[in-house]
Formats: C-alpha cells, sequence, structure tokens
C-alpha cells in the first residue's frame, strides 16, 4: 500500500467526495485506511465501566484505498516508487515527478 499514516488525501468517489483530511490509520491487508473527520457512522455503544455513559456515537469508518488519491501541493496525485542512486527506495509524486 502507497498511502500511509499523517498523509493528507481527498476523497475521489461516494458519499463523502471531494472531502479532505488526513489518514489516522492504514489498514494494508483490507486495503482500507482511516481517515479523520470522513466516512463516520452512528453506533449504538451500551454503557460500559470504562465508559459509563451509553447511546449514540459517532465513529469514523474505514474507506477503501482506492476511492482516495494522495495531495501534493494542494492536488490530488497518484503515487509511485523510485530508486535513489544510493539505493533507498523513495515515494514520488506521478503528476509532478517530486519525492513526497
Amino acid at each position: 500500500m502507497k498511502l500511509k499514516t499523517g498523509d493528507s488525501v481527498v476523497v475521489l468517489a461516494g458519499k463523502y467526495k471531494g472531502a479532505t483530511g488526513e489518514i489516522t490509520a492504514v489498514y494494508p491487508k483490507a486495503n482500507k485506511v482511516l481517515i479523520a473527520g470522513v466516512n463516520i457512522a452512528k453506533k449504538h455503544q451500551k454503557p460500559t465501566n470504562k465508559d459509563q455513559k451509553g447511546g449514540i456515537i459517532d465513529k469514523d469508518v474505514p474507506l477503501d484505498a482506492s476511492n482516495v488519491a494522495l495531495l501534493h501541493k494542494g492536488k490530488p496525485t497518484r503515487v509511485g516508487y523510485k530508486v535513489k542512486a544510493d539505493g533507498t527506495k523513495v515515494r514520488v509524486a506521478k503528476k509532478t515527478g517530486d519525492e513526497i
């Protein structure tokens, strides 16, 4: 997966199309990313010892990674890899060719 925690992304498809946010968690096996403040679902929570108050809470739900694009210099771009001369592998913006 080419997206990492802390990347700024824009949503390309779905209910939250056009929304931007920062990735808070990445799930590579499921090919999903969790974005703060995007794709919010209501969850009915029972009171527990840890959380004495129950009720309906808002919870961020993961989005499929194919529905988001990395923001580089304010523009959405795809991500690629390039190996430098010294052998280190770096992420590269496909639109501009700049290192991320």
